[in-house]
């Protein structure tokens, strides 16, 4: 059994495509689109790369791939957190803790070498995207942008030597379940007392509603765990991928005297549609995604929830919550997942449970000093 480095094409598609002999026998698994991973680990075509670089790594018993990680070097996280970390990522290996112990040895040799003293997990690549490792909730399919693992990869990481860093919850919301008169009640008096008032996305004005969301994002969560400011490039990257999936009765900003002072927005859980493309858009998989078939899905996923510092104690996330309620039920939604939210966010994660919300699933996000 070896592990080697990710250096040619070629291993990067090894890498790629591993999950699919992985988890081909797993129905809760949710096949990425080939093109979009790709694109996401390209340092010329995603401007992450630009403040950060990675060494991705396949372990090989007998040959065969056995399993595969990343290693990230994040500068910008430690220029504003003041630390050596490094990061971890991409994860997925078969049930052999020799070809684990192997991938999470080469990726510590790699920090060390950068003269990094910690390491923390998963990411994929940053906190900004699909991260955390599922410990609790593995009986259900993931929502869109949301990570799968099943259960004995739990014991695989923490065999290294791993501890809790911290968790994220994730939370489902089903319209059976839903406290209306608890919702509307408090939200209206949130608006009362607040004067906040919900209005769309202009799509018409979409760079600068872009720039306004930055703007928001980068003040509301600079005291959040792990913050890392995101740039004007890393907004737009993900904005112009989102933009083609984004409904208009699912993006929303607050304004409050006029200043826009929050904003939230949610997706279809496009899983649906991507279990039935198996990887790819061709030759037929990008039928799923036109706008009437998105418009079919049952279900969403709340993505983002911002306020600026000093609304965050207003209790304004429920007035966004009333509003996707409102618009999800007169469209056929049944069901929402409210997610990731930090174990420690008790202004969000007190009013879901009082929506009627359960915590339905657990990520982990791990640490171990080097």
């Amino acid at each position: 059994m070896n592990v080697e480095r990710v250096a040619e094409p070629a291993d990067l598609e090894t890498f790629l495509r591993l999950p699919f002999r992985l988890y081909e026998n797993d129905t809760r698994w949710v096949p990425p689109l080939l093109s979009v991973e790709r694109k996401m680990l390209d340092p010329r075509r995603n401007p992450f790369y630009k403040h950060a670089e990675a060494q991705h790594f396949i372990v090989r018993s007998e040959g065969r791939p056995a399993g595969r990680i990343s290693a990230i070097h994040n500068r910008l996280h430690n220029e504003v957190q003041k630390d050596k970390t490094g990061f971890w990522g991409y994860f997925e290996c078969e049930n052999d803790p020799l070809a684990a112990r192997l991938l999470f040895s080469a990726v510590e040799d790699w920090m060390r070498e950068r003269g990094l003293d910690r390491l923390v997990g998963p990411v994929n690549p940053s906190i900004n995207d699909p991260c955390g490792l599922l410990v609790d909730g593995f009986g259900w399919s993931p929502f869109v942008l949301m990570p799968y693992n099943p259960a004995f990869y739990v014991p695989l990481v923490e065999a290294q030597g791993f501890k809790k860093e911290i968790d994220l919850f994730a939370w489902i919301l089903v319209h059976e379940a839903l406290q209306r008169d608890k919702i509307d009640r408090v939200a209206e008096a949130v608006e009362q007392r607040s004067g906040i008032r919900l209005r769309p996305l202009d799509f018409s004005r979409f760079e600068s509603e872009i720039r306004l969301i930055q703007e928001i994002y980068n003040d509301g969560w600079e005291r959040n765990w792990g913050f890392v400011p995101m740039t004007d490039e890393e907004v737009r990257f993900m904005a112009l991928d989102l933009k083609p999936v984004l409904l208009p009765w699912f993006a929303w900003i607050a304004e409050v005297g006029g200043r826009a002072v929050g904003f939230a927005f949610a997706l279809p859980d496009l899983n649906l549609a991507l279990k039935k493309c198996k990887g790819s858009l061709l030759p037929f998989g990008w039928w799923h995604f036109l706008p009437f078939n998105l418009k079919k899905i049952p279900t969403f996923r709340i993505v983002a929830l911002g306020l600026r510092k000093e609304y965050q104690h207003l209790g304004l996330g429920t007035v966004f919550y009333r509003r996707f309620i409102e618009e999800g039920l007169k469209r056929g939604y049944h069901s929402a997942e409210l997610s990731w939210i930090l174990e420690s966010n008790d202004l969000m994660n007190r009013p879901i449970r009082l929506m009627g919300g359960t915590h339905y699933k657990t990520y982990r996000i791990y640490r171990k000093s080097l």
